[in-house]
């Protein structure tokens, strides 16, 4: 049923009400000392519950660079973002959307699509923490690229304008228009031409190898480590059938035809991944599936879910399992949906009832590399990250409301961007506090 004009002048007057409420100068604050939570408790109360073997290594990650620091910390953004102004408007949120939780992919036809490429965090929550936690990765970014100052703001200020403006562009479309609308293809091009160019092709590598006549899966860390190689893998014997009791409940979750098609293919191997600093220490295996008739693989990602970081502070009823809770954010936010997307819930895998998340492992990820982005490349990527986000917004969002809240003018995007400055200037102060109690035993990390 359509919007009446009534409804469209209640939208609005709701969002004017907002900005007097809570002015766009609002969001440049960003919590002080006295406000925040010490982000090293932070981090050991999310070392409950993972592999006690792993935590050294997370450790180590998060303390390699400020960047690196950044990209695990999803709990103190989330801690940080609740203790800033919010202006009412909830959407389905990434829970986590910075620059390295962004990929390319070839999607359906091979058409190229960049899009959210992690949803580990994703949950119902203000439309403001995705954009503002956006913004502050791109300073990092920056800062850890060398770039100079004038070019940082110039970046931050990229993806904040993207998104106002993909806001208002949204807020005068339909549903399906917008489910359907493309990205500029000229900023598009410019992402993937360093996503994808020359060297990235020639750093990448296929996950298969053959082995004693037979396909496994290519055991080269950090990517992958083959099974009983780290501690807390439990016994590689059984680890078939304990992956196993993931999968049946999985296959569940898929619909008539993707089931069919899963079950041509039977386990051939599996190894464990090796996620990121956000996800260091939680259990993550990539398990490969042959064809039972030609041998063709298939690589699904198995990764372990656990509650939302913004769940303590949005006040969200998240659903029964995180499993559950990541493929219907993903499926909420995420243009191209992946085919074996899943979850499960396995009583028996390691020790208590876990939950996992599923989805087929595609090669053609396109990350590209960072420290090589000059200022024109990372803005085209703010832009693009700007605009992804808001077509996320404007499908599980009122798109008009945020609009109209964002208005014409500078003004959010020039407050996000000196909240963008201060977050990573304390984010810089965090990870030397880090690296100061690894150096004075206080903090385990491998090497250490």
């Amino acid at each position: 049923m359509p919007f009446t004009d009534k409804d469209t002048s209640a939208r609005i007057a709701r969002a004017r009400a907002a900005r007097i409420a809570v002015p766009a100068v609002c969001h440049a604050e960003f919590p002080s000392a006295l406000q925040r939570a010490d982000p090293l408790s932070l981090l050991a109360q999310q070392d409950s519950g993972r592999v006690p073997q792993l935590l050294p290594l997370r450790y180590t990650r998060l303390a390699a660079s400020p960047l690196s620091y950044f990209h695990g910390t999803a709990l103190s953004a989330a801690a940080d973002l609740a203790a800033t102004p919010r202006t009412g408007f909830a959407v389905q949120a990434c829970g986590d959307a910075q620059l390295a939780n962004f990929g390319l992919f070839a999607a359906q036809g091979r058409k190229l699509v960049f899009d959210f490429a992690d949803f580990d965090e994703t949950l119902r929550a203000p439309w403001e923490w995705d954009v503002k936690r956006l913004a502050a990765s791109f300073e990092v970014t920056a800062r850890e690229i060398g770039h100079p100052a004038g070019q940082r703001r110039r970046t931050v200020l990229a993806a904040v304008e993207s998104y106002r403006l993909a806001m208002h562009e949204f807020a005068r479309r339909t549903p399906l228009e917008i489910f359907f609308a493309p990205p500029d293809p000229r900023t598009l091009r410019t992402v993937a031409a360093h996503r994808l160019g020359p060297a990235r092709r020639r750093a990448s590598f296929r996950h298969t190898e053959i082995r004693d006549g037979r396909l496994k899966l290519a055991a080269r860390a950090p990517w992958a480590v083959a099974a009983g190689r780290l501690g807390g893998d439990g016994d590689p014997a059984t680890l078939a059938d304990r992956l196993c009791t993931v999968l049946r409940p999985y296959r569940r979750t898929l619909g008539a035809a993707r089931r069919a098609m899963l079950d041509r293919y039977r386990l051939a191997d599996a190894a464990r991944a090796a996620p990121g600093p956000t996800s260091s220490g939680a259990r993550c295996w990539v398990a490969l599936l042959v064809r039972t008739d030609t041998g063709d693989p298939l690589l699904l990602q198995l990764k372990e879910a656990r509650p939302s970081v913004l769940q303590e502070y949005t006040g969200t009823s998240a659903l029964d399992s995180p499993g559950r809770r990541v493929v219907a954010g993903q499926r909420l936010i995420q243009a191209a949906g992946d085919v074996f997307l899943g979850w499960a819930r396995s009583p028996g895998f390691d020790g208590p009832a876990r939950d996992f998340h599923v989805r087929g492992l595609r090669d053609d990820r396109g990350s590209g590399d960072v420290a090589a982005m000059t200022p024109d490349v990372l803005r085209a990527n703010a832009r693009l990250c700007g605009w992804t986000v808001a077509k996320a917004h404007a499908r599980t969002g009122d798109a008009l409301a945020i609009a109209a809240y964002l208005g014409s003018g500078p003004g959010f995007a020039e407050a996000v961007r000196e909240f963008a400055t201060a977050c990573a200037d304390q984010n810089e102060r965090d990870h030397a506090a880090l690296r100061r109690a690894i150096r004075a035993g206080r903090v385990a990390a491998a090497g250490s």
